[in-house]
């Protein structure tokens, strides 16, 4: 989204869990008295922040504390849009919340398109800030526990044998249980004993949950799929 802020004197509000956060935001602009108000501003409200004075003093010192990132569009060195395709590069998910004086809507959509969470006009709407902020540290957050589940659900299938996790797959795939029995030459009994173990160690609840748990490991893709809506194993 592209927010146009202007100058505002209100209080700023902010909810008691926004204020627990422990993520710190980053704060890249080389004008100091703007750094100094936009840590500031954040402090104010039960966020920690860090100031850059530039794109490259950020970039050697980024450190996985970091919650997002405020970024000067134009600044000398570095330009922001150019540190951003940077953190693009090195795969990072740091939430990227760009700030320029200069904004116009061909670079909004170049930051925007490459990923930016926000783009935003100076001089800001302290409120409109502080919301673009916390909601850039929810992002960051979900990301952060779904690849949390990701990595416990890998860590799930690569705990089951190979015939189980051969099972997961046809599973996935569509298959019958018949069929995976004559495809993998076991007996159909097997199988079952196979599936409800794999479904066990995978704490799926059901078929349904056993095949997308396949696809978010990237096991099947989704078009080949199939669709179980059942709830117990059949």
């Amino acid at each position: 989204m592209i927010a146009q802020s202007v100058h505002h004197q209100g209080p700023v509000m902010t909810s008691s869990v926004e204020r627990k956060s422990t993520a710190i935001i980053a704060v890249v602009d080389d004008d100091q008295a703007l750094r100094e108000s936009l840590v500031w501003l954040l402090e104010s409200v039960g966020l920690t922040a860090q100031a850059f004075h530039g794109g490259e003093q950020f970039l050697a010192n980024q450190h996985d504390e970091l919650g997002a990132l405020l970024l000067d569009v134009r600044m000398p060195g570095m330009s922001g849009l150019q540190v951003q395709q940077q953190l693009v590069d090195q795969g990072a998910s740091l939430p990227v919340i760009m700030m320029t004086g200069h904004g116009d809507v061909p670079m909004a959509v170049a930051a925007l398109k490459n990923g930016a969470f926000d783009f935003i006009e100076k001089p800001f709407n302290h409120q409109q800030l502080i919301d673009s902020v916390q909601q850039a540290l929810g992002s960051a957050h979900q990301q952060r526990r779904a690849k949390q589940q990701l990595a416990l659900l890998r860590a799930r299938y690569q705990s089951l044998r190979p015939k189980e996790q051969r099972i997961v797959i046809h599973v996935a795939e569509g298959m019958t249980s018949r069929e995976i029995a004559e495809h993998m030459a076991v007996s159909g009994k097997t199988v079952e004993v196979y599936r409800l173990r794999a479904m066990k160690a995978m704490h799926a609840a059901n078929l349904a949950e056993l095949v997308r748990q396949a696809v978010a490991l990237e096991l099947v893709s989704p078009l080949s799929a199939t669709h179980i809506d059942s709830e117990q194993p059949s």
